[in-house]
């Protein structure tokens, strides 16, 4: 699946650096077009003129091509590719990419990537396990940024078997398998996405919200996207924007907005992901003018909003999936199993708030997907890697 696809190979300054003819030779023998980004400790290693021989393109390594002004737009390859490679990366480079030191062409066109970056690190052990090094590869997968490790493929943990770079063929084969496993792999579905957080009003400036960033949907939504859905995203309001076509949004602020729109959407879709925050209660009377301040205590009565999971699960027909979300504290696995059985659920997925770093407001999260009779744990990980194990369960649920 790599036949037509435009990877950005990135090369640093590592005696690994020779193996990037390799990875130049299995991804051009695939059918990808390949241009080459070199460091200046780069061409300490290899020669440019090697690579640009293998790619047929010129190798970019400075920002500016000539004397005369002509000058590499760092922003035209962010745009250009459907994957940045970097291989080797060095535990230098790590450290600049983690901190945004753009000093050279690699790491500006890092910074300005728009497509999936996927990282192989080449240091020796010691550099590898270094509380620096471990701390900057952290921050890179926070970031949403992929590594590729011997014996490990994504996101690997534990050191042993780390520092040297991953074999050519293997990292060509994570490419490989990352387009050929995921796009167009929902091609002709209908996804219906929940995300964010209700605000339900009291008054005209004072409302009952929840701590939501909708980034867990968008990246659903996203991820649903690239696999070649067609995707409704019902969104409460958070400051997300979203780019990617395919994705026709759909701002709500309330529950009963939020549940309208659901309800009126779900009935042409093949799928529905519950992500969305919604509150559970509503004031039962909002006032029409700002509240003041009294002497007295304020009492706001509260009424149960509409159960938006519920509803779709009554009237889910043969071959719709429901994806639910349960955010738990205690009784974890009890009760997302019995909000799975009431709500006609295919699936739900587990957060946990004694998680650190989780759930609301972060870029990662920790989840569990609870099926009838079974049950799959995944490390922590960036939202958008979440997204990817949630809609691959799906997937496998229309073969």
């Amino acid at each position: 699946m790599l036949r037509g696809k435009k990877i950005v190979l990135g090369i640093t300054g590592s005696i690994a650096a020779y193996k990037a003819c390799y990875i130049i030779r299995g991804l051009v023998k695939r059918g990808a077009e390949v241009q080459v980004v070199i460091t200046p400790a780069g061409k300490e290693f290899i020669t440019p003129i090697t690579l640009s021989a293998l790619t047929q393109k010129p190798v970019v390594s400075d920002f500016f091509s000539q004397r005369d002004g002509t000058w590499n737009s760092h922003v035209a390859l962010g745009l250009w590719a459907d994957a940045m490679l970097i291989a080797p990366c060095t535990a230098s480079t790590l450290g600049k990419m983690a901190s945004g030191v753009a000093d050279n062409m690699l790491i500006t066109t890092y910074l300005s990537m728009k497509a999936p970056v996927f990282i192989a690190p080449a240091m020796d052990l010691d550099m590898y396990a270094h509380p620096a090094t471990q701390a900057n590869i952290e921050r890179l997968r926070s970031y949403g940024n992929r590594f590729i490790e011997p014996q490990s493929g994504f996101l690997a943990s534990g050191l042993e078997g780390k520092g040297r770079m991953e074999e050519p063929d293997a990292i060509v084969r994570v490419l490989d398998d990352f387009f050929r496993g995921c796009e167009g792999q929902l091609a002709g579905r209908r996804i219906l996405i929940t995300a964010g957080p209700t605000y339900e009003r009291i008054d005209p400036v004072r409302f009952i919200g929840n701590y939501s960033s909708g980034k867990m949907g968008f990246a659903l939504a996203d991820e649903c996207a690239r696999r070649g859905a067609e995707v409704t995203l019902v969104a409460g309001p958070v400051a997300l924007t979203t780019s990617r076509p395919g994705i026709r949004r759909i701002d709500v602020e309330s529950c009963e907005q939020m549940y309208n729109a659901a309800v009126a959407e779900f009935a042409s879709c093949d799928a529905a992901i519950l992500c969305a925050a919604v509150a559970d209660f509503k004031p039962a009377c909002v006032a029409a003018g700002k509240i003041k301040r009294g002497a007295d205590d304020l009492v706001v009565r509260l009424s149960p909003t509409r159960d938006i999971a519920a509803e779709l699960g009554q009237v889910k027909k043969p071959g719709q999936r429901l994806v639910g979300f349960a955010l738990e504290t205690d009784n974890e696995e009890a009760n997302a199993l019995g909000k799975l059985r009431r709500k006609n659920l295919d699936f739900i997925v587990l957060n946990s708030l004694r998680n650190d770093g989780t759930c609301f407001r972060s870029d990662d999260n920790q989840v569990s997907i609870i099926s009838q009779g079974a049950r799959v744990d995944f490390p922590k990980k960036p939202k958008a890697d979440v997204a990817c194990d949630i809609v691959s369960y799906l997937a496998g649920m229309f073969v």
